[in-house]
């Protein structure tokens, strides 16, 4: 099942003006004069709007009232109330996918800038490095079709300035303090919440769309998932932001965090890099620190430095200063 943001209006209709009127009752009458739709297709989108999630009293002779809106990521929750500019504005919602990074390559050619993809779950989600991303239900799982301005050279350090952007939504929306961990992991506690993944389309020289996955550990059930990754590489543990903050709907944080994502794209395109790396390095659990690193050449160990320009994190290791662009990080105990 999917919806659109443009889509669906007939629902998108009755369900606004049950919205604007929820402290009262509104007949099927009143509904089918004011939307000028018949009484058969107000039954209708209510029966659907109760599947979506929505909360609808119904009383003989009164009508229909609206008691709760759905927890559902649905594309007209998103864009009511979104201040962005364009991020988010075309929004697809599913309620499955096998990833929504697979599906945003699909339409990636022909969707505008900031289209968003999301999905209620995904049954391959898309880790780095080609890892599986477990993917249930009560989690955010997204992507977001780019066409940018800027160089090649920023691709890699999109990534990480996009895990900022969500450390800051996550900050103002839920009053949550979390820790960036090189790349692009976003930690609370020193456990794994959020991740982020890239995936460009290159044409002579020139970046011709890019997509950001974005998977979110909103509200799942941490033990399950830990007990499906436990014996993976590299694991570190799973946290969950409904662990810290259950009273916030997950469509607030979306909204936040395309708001911060836009802007700090926009600073991308202006060449503004040096801020985008002060502000990571301040919410980095990295730098400063004494690092083992797996790599594609073996461990190195070191003390984490900085991160450079194009997101390379540079480490002290043996008296001398190494550059790595990939690999996963396991911080030593000093």
């Amino acid at each position: 099942m999917a919806y659109s943001s443009y889509d669906n209006q007939g629902i998108v209709k009755v369900l606004s003006f049950l919205k604007s009127h929820n402290t009262e009752y509104l007949s099927g009458q009143d509904l089918s004069d004011v939307l000028r739709i018949s009484r058969v297709a107000v039954w209708k989108h209510i029966k659907k709007i109760r599947e979506l999630g929505y909360k609808i009293e119904s009383k003989q002779k009164l009508g229909y009232r609206l008691e709760s809106s759905s927890d559902k990521l649905l594309p007209w929750e998103i864009t009511s109330g979104l201040k962005t500019k364009m991020f988010g504005k075309h929004t697809y919602y599913f309620d499955s996918v096998d990833s929504t990074q697979n599906q945003a390559m699909k339409m990636a050619s022909r969707a505008v800038h900031g289209t968003l993809i999301i999905a209620e779950k995904q049954t391959s989600g898309k880790g780095r490095l080609g890892r599986k991303w477990i993917s249930p239900k009560g989690g955010i799982w997204l992507s977001i079709i780019l066409h940018p301005k800027f160089d090649m050279s920023v691709i890699t350090l999109f990534p990480i300035a996009s895990a900022l952007a969500l450390s800051n939504a996550i900050e103002k929306t839920l009053n949550i303090k979390s820790e960036l961990k090189w790349p692009n992991d976003i930690t609370i506690n020193g456990k794994k919440v959020a991740g982020m993944l890239v995936d460009a389309s290159i044409e002579s020289n020139k970046i011709e769309n890019m997509i950001l996955g974005v998977g979110i550990n909103y509200n799942v059930e941490v033990k399950q998932i830990e007990k499906i990754l436990k014996n993976t590489p590299n694991f570190y543990g799973v946290a969950s932001l409904s662990e810290h903050h259950k009273t916030i709907k997950p469509v607030l944080l979306v909204q936040s965090f395309l708001l911060e994502l836009e802007e700090i794209f926009n600073l991308l395109n202006k060449g503004e890099i040096k801020k985008i790396i002060k502000d990571w390095t301040k919410k980095s659990s990295t730098i400063g620190q004494n690092i083992e690193l797996i790599t594609e050449n073996g461990k190195i160990k070191g003390k984490a430095i900085k991160i450079d320009n194009d997101g390379a994190l540079v480490i002290s290791s043996n008296e001398k200063n190494k550059r790595i662009t990939s690999g996963d990080i396991t911080h030593i105990i000093k």
